[in-house]
């Protein structure tokens, strides 16, 4: 069955799909391959060179040699870092001087999962216009049935080399004069991309390193740990004594961390700790931080006492680097841990975000419980409501009258954020407040109202 040309397969992360089927499949692979390198070499005028990395699903052998073989077939010349983080392909493809970077990876999704990201040589995400052309070109191929290609590779591969490049840039160039030799850090890898580099990096930078869900077998990527499971960190951190524990997810794209005493640390409070340091060594532009319309009021006000700004953006790594780069501001990143500093890289790096942590700690001399003191997560509430049609909110008098009253009942103390969904008939009202049955009553009145005029 032919697949609807007017729907859109790269989303704010790439393509991402259940693998085997499509676009996850082979023949799809290929597709994306090729048109990649063709779509390269129209742009320079020359063979394109693609560096290629994956995280440790097991699909992602050969979803990756699928891609190679349509890239080599159109003129491009490939070197497979084999098991790596996405930031460190992009860190790669932009100090080899490659064209494209490509990861083969869902990210935190379960391992049935896969996906495909693309970096231009700067580390940015791949463009629109290049993601729309590929596009079309996977669904004019599926309407010829193009067949897959024979299985004959040349991939280049120097994994041992480009890993210890990527390390030997996080350690003397990110880490330079950073020394943990009296820290002990518990390091969750989701048996991810991370699995032994993150360990690797802070055992030569001195740290007591213990780690954990590092034992990757193709199956058990973020199954019950990592970013999205913080419980066992927790536990590890109390038995251990650590004094800093971190979980990436499967591509260590994001980190979250937990205190010395246990306690969660999201990316809000790592934003507000992070931005702290950074105003304190006179680093963070404009006293602006970029965070999503997801983030904490919590962390608005906290900013706020300190005299800095928190711009907001769209849901998505990508809008907050869009953001950055039009600010210049040198901080940004989501509550899920997703973490950027656009001097740096401009693609989010979870073991860069954890130097950065450990950096302001240890120049504060100050274990991170301290440093998030300040920053208080306010109560917040989400209903969504099915509805009939996604008419704009402002268009319909009822919802604006009662928006409107809601905010001012809040006022500076609290947040209201109406929004459809992107994938399913439902209208989300989320609010925060300093009262949790204030916040649920207003939430369940503007739900009411939601539902009689749209519903």
């Amino acid at each position: 069955m032919t697949t609807p040309k007017t729907k859109r397969l790269f989303g704010t992360d790439g393509v991402r799909g259940e693998a085997g089927r499509f676009p996850l499949d082979a023949a799809t692979m290929e597709t994306i391959g090729a048109s990649l390198a063709t779509r390269l070499r129209e742009r320079t005028g020359a063979p394109p060179l693609i560096i290629v990395g994956r995280d440790t699903r097991e699909s992602g052998e050969w979803l990756e040699a699928a891609l190679i073989r349509g890239a080599l077939a159109n003129g491009a010349s490939c070197e497979s870092a084999g098991v790596i983080t996405t930031p460190g392909v992009a860190f790669l493809a932009r100090t080899l001087g490659a064209h494209a970077g490509v990861v083969i990876s869902a990210s935190h999704n379960p391992y049935q999962d896969n996906g495909v990201k693309v970096f231009a040589p700067t580390g940015r995400k791949l463009d629109d216009e290049t993601e729309r052309l590929i596009e079309a070109d996977i669904f004019a191929a599926q309407e010829s049935g193009q067949s897959e290609l024979a299985n004959t590779l040349d991939i280049k591969s120097h994994s041992d080399e480009l890993h210890e490049r990527y390390l030997t840039f996080l350690e003397k160039e990110i880490g330079a004069g950073l020394s943990l030799s009296d820290q002990t850090i518990v390091v969750d890898t989701a048996n991810g991309a991370a699995s032994q580099l993150a360990p690797e990096l802070f055992n030569r930078l001195g740290a007591r390193v213990v780690a954990i869900n590092n034992h990757p077998d193709g199956r058990n990527i973020n199954l019950n740990c990592g970013s999205l499971h913080i419980e066992g960190l927790q536990e590890k951190v109390a038995a251990t004594g650590a004094t800093l524990g971190v979980a990436y997810d499967g591509d260590a794209d994001r980190a979250l961390f937990v205190d010395a005493r246990g306690e969660f640390v999201d990316g809000d409070a790592t934003l507000w700790v992070l931005a702290k340091h950074l105003h304190a060594r006179g680093e963070l532009n404009k006293n602006v931080v970029v965070a999503t319309v997801m983030s904490n009021i919590g962390l608005e006000i906290a900013l706020r006492s300190h005299d800095l700004k928190l711009v907001r953006t769209d849901v998505g790594d990508k809008y907050v680097l869009e953001e950055l780069l039009k600010t210049g501001a040198s901080l940004g990143g989501e509550q899920s841990g997703h973490i950027i500093f656009p001097a740096i890289s401009l693609a989010g790096d979870g073991m860069i975000t954890t130097l950065g942590l450990l950096r302001a700690m240890t120049e504060a001399q100050k274990p991170l419980a301290v440093l998030t003191e300040g920053f208080e997560r306010f109560p917040q509430i989400l209903v969504n409501v099915r509805v009939r049609e996604k008419r704009p909110f402002a268009e319909v008098a009822a919802i604006t009258e009662l928006s409107e009253t809601t905010e001012r009942l809040l006022g500076d103390k609290g947040r209201l954020l109406l929004r459809y969904s992107g994938t399913e008939p439902l209208a989300r009202v989320m609010i925060e407040g300093e009262s949790q049955a204030e916040i649920e009553r207003y939430a369940e009145d503007l739900a009411a109202v939601i539902k009689a005029e749209l519903g």
